[in-house]
């Protein structure tokens, strides 16, 4: 074994970093790559597309001078509900009293709320629950007519101009795709994205509107590209209802706390992260856990105990990637959460060896041979009996990546692709590490050699450690049929 442990230094768990006024610059950018960021986070709901343009480039120009694949996720912003501008700034919402959502887009009077979602009145109704402010402000509707809401005041609290709108289990008959994100999911489309993001998901219809719009409208590209990824975002009651059949269709998951934390009892969040982590580990889709994870470290060098806790847990339950907000998009130390973030899965990812193996679905995901499927969870087990330093799989899908990651050992897997879209989406997969130039034309021997010397050159492997390969000798109709076991210098 050579003494730089790929093992030891390798952190399987993702990392995925929003970009903001804190970290947009490109030398920035570069030392959050360096300090363990594997994909990037746009939202889309703040800034101007052309400034958005530009920090994509950043990135990609990063990626090359690192000679590193990069993913990039672009965040749709949805049909966010907000205030509209108050009477009186701030309003102090006191317990008991009686306010009213009227139509319109201004107001005269403080106890009557004019808001951004212009069919508020149309859906809600009496004994509904509205939370304004991320949900320290609380009421209830008690009365309705055909142009107000009458509601309660139950917890009391001071509201602001354009502060959020939940509304929990009501009836919402806005769209998750908005005119502007069908414009912007386009837009991504066309520069490569690798990820797109979609908000205020109820239902799997939702993911398969978004998958038709780009199948229709992308723009066209000198050479095919695969379409972006879509990653539905769980943020609502509906969605929680509905789960099974939105991981099935989806192409990966966020668990966005932020909202969900609010359209549910909180005391319920830890519980559906799980059960939301333990669905896309059954349906082998990825999954991000969002929102919170390193808050304090927005201001502070060092997180709290408890986010510590936090995000440690996230990874023993199996997420792939855990995601940092505002800690990288707006905080005072950035990359000093990113190493942080990195730091605790080096020290947690090793407790997973002792875990009791997770069954995976039974139900094999349509993208996947049933041979591929076999051969992925046969070359684990060969890897960890022979104390394998890495499996590598060459992949033009990566979906046989996607299901070595399912197994959750920890034998590092080494991706490589012809399609750069490809190794950029194995950035998100938990255990991949992808790596340009490693060609995968040719024999299966040709591919060992060619893995053999670049583990060599990096001083990762030395004679004598063996290599699992996972490949196809092109003679099945589909899917990987070959495994290989290769001693380094042999």
């Amino acid at each position: 074994m050579a003494s730089e442990d790929i093992s030891s230094h390798l952190a399987r768990t993702k990392i995925v970093a929003t970009v903001g006024p804190a970290c947009e610059q490109e030398e920035q950018l570069q030392r959050l790559v360096e300090a363990g960021v594997n994909v990037f986070r746009i939202n889309m709901a703040h800034g101007a597309r052309a400034s958005h343009e530009q920090i994509v480039r950043r990135i990609q120009t990063v990626s090359k001078r690192l000679h590193r694949p990069v993913g990039i996720l672009v965040d749709l912003s949805g049909p966010k509900i907000r205030l509209g501008e108050l009477p009186e700034e701030p309003t102090e919402c006191k317990d008991g009293e009686l306010f009213y959502f009227i139509r319109g887009d201004h107001s005269d009077d403080r106890n009557r709320l004019v808001s951004t979602y212009k069919q508020l009145v149309d859906d809600v109704e009496v004994g509904d629950h509205i939370l304004l402010a991320d949900g320290s402000v609380h009421m209830v509707a008690q009365a309705k007519t055909a142009d107000h809401v009458v509601a309660k005041v139950v917890q009391p609290g001071v509201i602001r101009s354009r502060q959020g709108v939940n509304l929990p289990g009501v009836k919402l008959s806005v769209q998750a795709l908005t005119p502007e994100d069908r414009e912007n999911a386009i837009w991504a489309a066309g520069l490569e994205i690798d990820f797109l993001g979609l908000s205020f998901v109820r239902r799997a219809e939702d993911i398969r509107e978004l998958k038709t719009l780009l199948q229709q409208e992308a723009p066209p590209t000198p050479l095919p590209i695969p379409l972006p990824h879509i990653i539905a975002k769980i943020e609502k009651p509906e969605a929680l209802e509905n789960l099974e059949s939105i991981v099935e269709v989806a192409d990966g998951v966020m668990v966005a706390r932020g909202d969900l934390g609010v359209e549910i009892d909180v005391a319920r969040l830890a519980v559906e992260q799980k059960r939301i982590i333990d669905t896309c580990r059954r349906f082998q889709r990825p999954v991000i856990v969002a929102t919170q994870m390193l808050d304090s470290m927005t201001h502070s060098k060092y997180p709290t105990r408890a986010e510590a806790t936090d995000v440690a847990n996230a990874l023993l339950d199996g997420t792939d990637a855990c995601m940092l907000s505002g800690e990288t998009a707006v905080g005072d130390y950035p990359t000093e959460a990113v190493q942080m973030m990195r730091r605790i899965s080096l020290a947690t990812e090793p407790m997973l060896k002792k875990l009791p193996l997770r069954s995976i679905s039974d139900r094999r995901p349509e993208f996947l041979h049933p041979i591929t499927l076999s051969i992925s969870k046969s070359a684990v087990k060969i890897a960890e009996d022979l104390n394998a330093e890495m499996i590598v799989v060459g992949s033009h899908t990566g979906y046989t990546a996607i299901a070595l990651s399912a197994q959750r050992r920890l034998v590092p897997i080494i991706g490589i692709s012809d399609s750069h879209s490809t190794l950029r989406r194995m950035c998100l997969y938990w255990g991949v590490t992808p790596i340009f130039d490693i060609p995968t034309a040719g024999s299966s021997r040709t591919l060992l050699q060619a893995v053999d010397d670049w583990s060599r050159d990096k001083g990762i492997m030395e004679n004598g450690d063996r290599i699992v390969l996972v490949a196809s000798n092109h003679l099945a109709a589909s899917g990987h049929n070959v495994i290989m076991v290769h001693q380094v210098g042999s």
